[in-house]
């Protein structure tokens, strides 16, 4: 174990690519599926009704107002993303044909994850309440920027995202949270003092998240949808794209000035695209026999920033819980 932490690789990570090795293997199917999709719902539940407990007005006022950190996460995910997506779908159209092209195209426009993001905010020490605007804002907005933007973009006729989208990040995310104010006064206390209960909470979550994505992406046939050669390219340029995305929202969380807890709620809410937004508005969008293709290039990013950030995140703990242990 002491070989591998030389290369930075963990107890953490390698329950990582267990998840990653366990989805691709043996995948949760049928009931399983269906078990893993309301305990994986249940966990998040439980992290944001924590993060509502730990937070007071103040910090979720904060977050709220917090114009730079709004502004800046908005312009990354619907203005600077779409612009990048179009290069680096222009350049990857010879190497991948015309529909995975437009498949980065429409990855390019949706809005960022909600759970993951803020749970790998929450794991790095950032500003969870930006973190947690910011992400609700980017996928409410996302329901009606996402699929004008695919629109201009892909020449898309009308079509829109369902009121599902909305009512999700009602009952998942903001009831549990403003649950977890309601009892704050009675409960912070409780949780404070076990922080072992958040920090299982957080990375259990992650986990069941990995693993989730993994599994339907195998049960989907993700593998089998074209010939290894072009997969293999389209997981590269993927790889690019995400790469290209997060060094650029870390240069500009650095250029804006912004303090540290602020630009870890940047970096994980700007440089991250919801897989879970992105297959309601596809469906509404796409064809039926399109779709496949479509998404394809949307479950690789997904799963691919799933690694990154909770890599990012891990080792970006490591100093702040250092520096609470000094203290």
């Amino acid at each position: 174990m002491g070989i591998l932490k030389r290369f930075g690789i963990d107890g953490y990570m390698m329950l990582l690519i267990g998840m990653v090795v366990l989805g691709a293997v043996v995948p949760a199917q049928g009931m399983a599926a269906v078990v893993l999709g309301y305990v994986t719902m249940g966990a998040i539940a439980l992290l944001f009704f924590l993060y509502g407990v730990r937070m007071n007005a103040a910090e979720v006022m904060a977050g709220l107002t917090n114009w730079r950190l709004q502004s800046l996460s908005f312009g990354i995910t619907f203005v600077m993303f779409p612009i990048f997506g179009i290069g680096v779908a222009w350049a990857a159209r010879p190497l991948i044909g015309d529909e995975l092209a437009l498949g980065l195209l429409f990855l390019s426009v949706l809005p960022s994850t909600i759970n993951s993001s803020i749970a790998l905010t929450g794991m790095a020490g950032g500003n969870v309440s930006g973190a947690i605007c910011s992400a609700t804002l980017s996928n409410l907005l996302g329901v009606f920027l996402t699929p004008a933007l695919a629109a201009v973009l892909l020449h898309s006729g009308g079509g829109g995202a369902s009121g599902d989208a909305v009512l999700k990040i009602a009952l998942q995310i903001l009831l549990p949270f403003v649950l977890g104010q309601c009892l704050r006064r009675w409960l912070s206390d409780f949780v404070r003092r076990r922080k072992m209960l958040t920090t299982v909470v957080d990375r259990g979550a992650i986990l069941l998240i990995v693993y989730a994505a993994f599994s339907a992406g195998t049960t989907a046939g993700l593998w089998r949808l074209i010939p290894p050669v072009t997969l293999g390219t389209l997981i590269a340029v993927v790889l690019v794209f995400l790469a290209l995305g997060m060094v650029a929202v870390r240069l500009i969380g650095r250029i804006s000035g912004m303090n540290r807890p602020d630009r870890t709620a940047l970096f994980f809410c700007g440089s991250t695209k919801s897989l879970a937004s992105g297959l309601p508005i596809a469906a509404a969008l796409f064809a039926p026999d399109m779709i496949g293709l479509m998404i394809l290039p949307v479950m690789i990013f997904h799963m691919s920033q799933l690694l990154v950030c909770a890599v990012i995140a891990q080792r970006a703990a490591a100093p702040e819980a250092a520096a609470q242990v000094a203290s």
